[in-house]
């Protein structure tokens, strides 16, 4: 297919997004040039357009992306029968180390795209992935208080707990490079965090 003298590829518009990411990966930005773009891609930058709108466009959809997996993934969590909650408060954090170390830009670029986005596309952001993770953590942490488990604590503070302490780690490189000489995050240090992490978390929140 084609529009005027744009080819249109098979499987480009997901190319465009799995090169934005890496890009933002590698280089631990929330930004990208479109000229980069198409070089890593080898895709013409007029599809930006095409597929997208324009640069805020292909990021908006690029975080669409990220967050719709997250939802679909946790809610399949609290869903999911057989398991206790402290089971599942643990293999929801490993999952966050998880995603943070695939996407280390995804909170970052929420909120670039809630300050810099209109009123509607903050609203919907917040409508469509932050609220739903609210009210996760409200089922998650009210269902292990009901069992005694947990510790009451607030749910909202909880959230900025666990995606700080997860954010801040996995935006970090030049921290790594300046303090720690290595700038990258490995497989196995991001192993380390993860139990290290939920470790510190967990033993916050267990009723003792």
């Amino acid at each position: 297919m084609a529009q005027g003298d744009i080819t249109d590829p098979p499987g480009a518009r997901e190319k465009l997004l799995e090169t934005t990411s890496a890009i933002m990966r590698e280089g631990d930005v929330v930004d990208i040039s479109l000229s980069e773009l198409s070089l890593r891609s080898g895709l013409n930058s007029a599809l930006v357009k095409y597929y997208f709108g324009n640069k805020a466009g292909l990021l908006m959809a690029l975080l669409d992306r990220d967050w719709q997996a997250i939802v679909t993934s946790v809610d399949a969590l609290v869903a999911k029968d057989g398991w206790d909650p402290e089971a599942k408060l643990r293999r929801h954090i490993s999952k966050v180390v998880d995603t943070f170390y695939a996407v280390p830009y995804l909170n970052r670029l929420t909120m670039r795209m809630v300050r810099e986005g209109s009123p509607t596309d903050a609203k919907r952001i917040a409508d469509s992935y932050l609220s739903p993770m609210y009210r996760a953590y409200e089922q998650l942490i009210g269902d292990g208080v009901k069992a005694g488990a947990f510790r009451p604590v607030d749910p909202q503070l909880f959230y900025f707990t666990v995606t700080g302490a997860v954010d801040r780690f996995f935006s970090a490189r030049l921290v790594l490079q300046h303090c720690f000489d290595t700038d990258t995050l490995t497989e196995g240090l991001r192993d380390r965090y993860r139990e290290h992490t939920i470790d510190i978390i967990m033993a916050g929140i267990l009723a003792r």
